[in-house]
């Protein structure tokens, strides 16, 4: 686990209390907060991820990418179709 991973399951954590905290307050900035952070730390997580699996080589990249298609089937879906997105909005504007 490296310094992002870390970083992110932090961000997740304090994450969780903040949204936890401005449910029982009924604070939504709290809550957004809350939110906010949790998503920062799933990103720097998935970015830890990355970097620990390009440390070990391209065989366990595959299998945690596949293990994280299992495990957030909707996160994977939306970073696939933004990525398609961003390849089609790429090649529209080229003939």
């Amino acid at each position: 686990m490296n310094e992002n991973s870390l970083k992110g399951e932090a961000q997740n954590v304090t994450g969780s209390l903040k949204e936890a905290a401005g449910n029982l307050t009924g604070s939504s900035k709290l809550q957004g907060e809350g939110i906010a952070d949790q998503v920062t730390g799933g990103v720097n997580k998935a970015i830890g991820g990355v970097q620990d699996a390009i440390a070990t080589g391209p065989g366990p990249l595959v299998q945690q990418a596949r293990d994280f298609a299992r495990a957030k089937p909707w996160a994977t879906a939306a970073l696939v179709g933004t990525i398609g997105l961003a390849l089609i909005n790429t090649l529209r504007g080229k003939k």
